[in-house]
């Protein structure tokens, strides 16, 4: 009898391990994402199950991948947390190094859009988390906008949100200084026009020049695109890409920082097939290694005046039509034209570094 009962107690005990998702009769949060490829985008951003525990902590669930390129797309100062999802049995593919990996339908990619120095006690405040799906169709765009609790982020695209709104917040620089701006939430037509390539929605920064670089995970630092293989999201890279670095590391070269940061806030309009496809300018990291294409001597398509009429004047900032956007707020004058409405000072000072070190002579 006392057999009986060891052998039956084992039985229970392989039971509940096997059903890990209860713990003494009581459903505990499952960190399995949930996904149906034909229902999203979801209503709420929680239904996903994209994150586990308290939703504003963006705490991955098992699979979702954190990624962080090498410079950051500049969108008035705003901290960013990246994640890539995949369903199980695919694999991206590399299709070289300036160009989006070929994601597979059913991907996810999640990017949460925050500030942590909120006025007047530099909290923490989610504004938005924008998602791009990939379906047999392509890709489409799912924009969520956090309530004010921090408990819950609600679709809009599709709504009458479709001319996109604004969110006026105060929050503290780098520097100290206090920025109250009206924080610009885009439409889908606004993620469209910096996401269009050959007339399709296509991802950004998502390039393996961009991720051939280290992250700190949990417990351990590794090669971006080596975990994206471990983790069974890629098929393989090559050993050689030409990569980007951070604009914001000193240690190296001006025009290499200079070219990285103009990659990631640029070139996706400043491209072939691209919004600004008319322009005569290319700012793809693996072009700008001819100075022409990055405007040096080249004539402005919209001269400012006669004291700016080149897009880059070598030497002379005060003389270059880039230097003028990039400081401008002005919507018909400034570049970016999306994504930003404050100046980007460190960006200015990089380009202004730059520029005041070319001694070329234009003709």
């Amino acid at each position: 009898m006392k057999k009986i009962y060891l052998m039956f107690l084992c039985l229970i005990v392989l039971f509940s391990c096997k059903n890990d998702d209860r713990i003494e009769g009581v459903k505990v949060e499952s960190s399995t994402v949930n996904f149906d490829i034909n229902a999203v985008p979801y209503a709420k951003l929680s239904t996903y199950s994209f994150f586990t525990g308290e939703l504003k902590n963006l705490t991955p669930s098992r699979k979702v991948l954190p990624y962080e390129p090498a410079s950051s797309l500049f969108t008035d100062y705003a901290l960013k947390k990246r994640f890539i999802w995949m369903p199980d049995g695919v694999k991206a593919t590399y299709d070289g190094d300036s160009k989006a990996l070929n994601f597979p339908v059913g991907t996810v990619l999640i990017k949460s859009f925050y500030y942590n120095t909120i006025q007047p006690n530099n909290t923490t405040k989610i504004l938005e988390t924008r998602l791009m799906i990939r379906k047999s169709s392509g890709w489409i765009f799912a924009e969520y906008l956090w309530n004010d609790d921090q408990t819950e982020a609600n679709l809009v695209t599709g709504t009458d949100f479709a001319s996109g709104s604004s969110k006026n917040i105060t929050f503290k620089k780098e520097n100290n200084d206090i920025i109250n701006e009206d924080y610009r939430i885009p439409s889908e037509s606004e993620c469209y026009a910096c996401h269009k390539l050959d007339n399709k929605p296509v991802p950004i920064g998502v390039k393996p020049q961009n991720l051939n670089t280290n992250y700190n995970y949990p417990g351990l630092i590794k090669n971006q695109l080596q975990k994206l293989v471990d983790e069974g999201y890629l098929v393989s890279y090559p050993a050689n890409i030409v990569s980007t670095v951070n604009y914001r590391d000193t240690s190296k070269p001006v025009d290499i920082r200079l070219r990285s940061y103009l990659d990631i806030n640029c070139a996706h309009c400043h491209q072939q097939n691209a919004r600004c496809d008319y322009r005569a300018i290319r700012l793809s990291f693996s072009q700008t290694t001819n100075l022409t294409n990055m405007g040096v001597c080249v004539m402005a398509d919209e001269p400012l005046g006669p004291s700016l009429e080149k897009i880059i004047t070598p030497g002379n900032h005060n003389k270059s039509v880039m230097n003028f956007r990039l400081n401008s707020t002005d919507e018909s004058k400034r570049m970016p034209l999306l994504g930003r409405t404050i100046v980007h000072d460190e960006g200015v000072e990089l380009l202004k570094q730059w520029i005041n070190s070319l001694n070329q002579t234009c003709p």
